[in-house]
């Protein structure tokens, strides 16, 4: 019998260069199997949903698509069918740290697991593959960080609801759940650039386009707990160089701190009313 490590990479380089594969794959890795060898896991709609956009845009393509979209997708499929080996039994040699938090959320699939699990995998691979991302474009960096801030704020909502909400904390596990509409708002920024790859430097552009929803949740809730968030992110993800991503303030993913203006827009009314309505503590 193979090891883990290596059932799971066989599964993987057999869609590497397919995008509709790859989609392909990380569905089944949760619809499970008739025989109940592989039980059906819960939050594939939250899984899925965003590699569906990297498909639209064509990051995942072979060659003409984003080295930095198509090696973070991989490492979060690898992860996931490592843990489903690692959980029918396959020799655990080699496993890599990253898929142990998919092996608890197969074990028990709950939301905090899940968001641990898919977090770990994420940063693992964020951390692995700067190299990657500094060869993309300033407005395609700059989303790259707004997806991690969203999905490690995210993750807190579910995990550490006073530190992400405040006095609202008992409504925040409802809002962070991965089974619920409000997972697609962390990435809304999606609804206003191009389904098309690469784009340009104007980042400027697409952020004063950025609707009023989006610009409530960056910069009137996340922002002023930026901070907490990163750093508690690193403390339960197990990834101490998550808090060397936040650089006075400013998500430093591949991105310089001094270039601060995409960072801090004009607030809306709105904006200014969540920070005085939750306060980061």
């Amino acid at each position: 019998m193979s090891t883990a490590a290596e059932f799971a990479m066989a599964k993987v380089s057999r869609v590497r260069d397919d995008p509709d594969a790859r989609l392909a794959l990380m569905c089944l890795l949760y619809n499970g199997s008739d025989d109940e060898v592989m039980a059906h896991l819960p939050y594939r709609r939250a899984a899925v949903a965003f590699v569906r956009w990297q498909l639209r845009r064509g990051l995942l393509r072979p060659g003409a698509g984003s080295p930095w979209w198509r090696a973070v997708n991989e490492r979060l499929m690898r992860d996931g069918w490592e843990a489903r080996a690692l959980a029918a039994g396959f020799d655990p040699a080699g496993t890599t740290p990253s898929a142990l938090a998919s092996l608890e959320f197969v074990r028990e699939p709950t939301a905090r697991n899940w968001y641990r699990a898919h977090n770990v995998s994420i940063v693992a691979a964020y951390l692995e593959h700067r190299d990657l991302a500094e060869r993309e474009s300033r407005t395609e960096r700059f989303f790259i960080n707004l997806v991690l801030m969203r999905v490690l704020y995210a993750h807190a909502l579910v995990s550490a609801p006073r530190l992400a909400l405040g006095w609202l904390a008992s409504v925040a596990p409802a809002l962070g759940d991965p089974r619920v509409r409000m997972t697609g708002l962390f990435l809304s920024m999606a609804r206003i650039l191009p389904a098309t790859y690469p784009l340009g430097d104007d980042v400027e552009r697409y952020v004063a386009i950025e609707h009023q929803l989006g610009r409530l949740l960056d910069v009137g809730v996340i922002q002023p707990r930026l901070r907490q968030v990163y750093d508690w992110s690193a403390a339960e993800l197990g990834l101490v160089g998550v808090r060397d991503l936040l650089t006075d303030g400013v998500p430093s993913y591949a991105w310089s701190a001094d270039d601060r203006l995409p960072w801090f827009p004009r607030p809306t009314v709105l904006a200014r009313l969540a920070r005085r309505a939750v306060p980061a503590r």
